[in-house]
């Protein structure tokens, strides 16, 4: 199993690229950022600080999404970072949140993301496609290479991971819900002709190492607010009774609203209808032994990267750790 670290770009920039730096000290592969440029600053400035303050990182977004930007303008930040720095990005994408949603826009369709991944990637790696309407090829391009991982919860968007991307990038470290989703991607592959076992399995969760699971929990709520939005569309369109499991739906039933300014923060109070159980459920809790255990039963179940969100007050800490206690159990324990 490979990690990767995930941050929001809060300024200044040079702490970003100061944990990022740690991170892969720490034994992280993967240095990925939130993308609402709104909220955060601008990523893809930042990026190629990371890139140029790191050796082997690979960076990307956690995720972006296909309305924010034209497609040839992300085509071409991603080509230009690799061109710069040696193909060492990664696409992570979906239909988009809080990047749309703060601007009273709503998240792509699955059509509509489903166009972009192929546009994007067939533009960063120098091949011609077509994009509104006329042929399109970014001529610089030379030997470029782009990954497409895209973030998805509900049966149409895991069927459109199987058919189309290159990674599957899960936001919570359930294993219930990691099985479902998993197994629903690698059947989506098969009947498209697709080999499962070339699509990256990444999940993506909060963690936190320590005893005092009171502030643990307090500290990590806020992710439980964060998947709940994505869960409301789903129960939006297949209802409580749907096909998406309940471990997924049933806790957003006392969910009333949610306020973007907090988004991904801790003391967010629009999480605050999040139970315990959910918290201990999605995120990584407790002693270094007690995330050994849980990151063997995700690697089991098809995990080959898990992502930590360090949106807490123990952000150093938690990368000694996992470069200490637990990155190296994990990888001794699953080869």
């Amino acid at each position: 199993m490979e990690f990767g670290v995930v941050l929001q770009t809060d300024p200044p920039a040079s702490d970003v690229v100061r944990l990022m730096k740690e991170a892969e000290a720490r034994g992280f592969r993967y240095g990925w950022t939130f993308d609402s440029c709104v909220l955060w600053q601008e990523p893809f400035v930042i990026y190629s600080q990371i890139l140029a303050n790191t050796s082997n990182l690979t960076v990307g977004p956690m995720v972006t999404n296909p309305s924010t930007r034209d497609w040839s303008v992300t085509a071409s930040l991603f080509a230009t970072l690799n061109d710069m720095f040696g193909n060492r990005t990664v696409c992570g994408i979906g239909r988009g949140d809080s990047a749309r949603r703060v601007i009273g826009q709503k998240p792509a369709s699955l059509a509509t993301l489903g166009e972009s991944m192929h546009v994007i990637r067939e533009l960063a790696e120098g091949r011609e496609t077509e994009l509104h309407g006329s042929p399109v090829r970014i001529p610089w391009v030379r030997d470029g290479r782009l990954e497409i991982w895209m973030a998805a919860y509900g049966p149409k968007a895991l069927k459109l991971v199987g058919e189309h991307a290159d990674g599957f990038i899960l936001q919570t470290a359930d294993p219930a819900i990691a099985k479902w989703t998993i197994e629903s991607v690698r059947s989506a592959a098969r009947e498209a002709g697709r080999d499962p076992g070339g699509i990256t399995m990444c999940v993506a969760a909060p963690a936190y190492v320590g005893d005092d699971l009171a502030h643990q929990r307090d500290q990590l709520r806020w992710f439980g607010g964060m998947v709940g939005n994505h869960v409301a569309d789903l129960v939006a369109r297949y209802g409580e009774s749907g096909p998406v499991p309940h471990e997924l739906t049933e806790y957003i039933r006392e969910r009333e609203g949610y306020d973007y300014s907090h988004h991904g923060k801790a003391g967010n109070r629009s999480t605050d209808f999040v139970p315990d159980e959910i918290v201990d459920r999605f995120c990584l809790l407790g002693t270094a032994d007690r995330h050994v255990e849980r990151l063997n039963e995700l690697a089991e179940i098809g995990a080959d990267q898990f992502a930590v969100y360090l949106m807490h007050d123990q952000r150093e800490q938690t990368l000694a750790a996992y470069g200490e206690q637990i990155i190296p159990r994990v990888g001794a324990a699953v080869g």
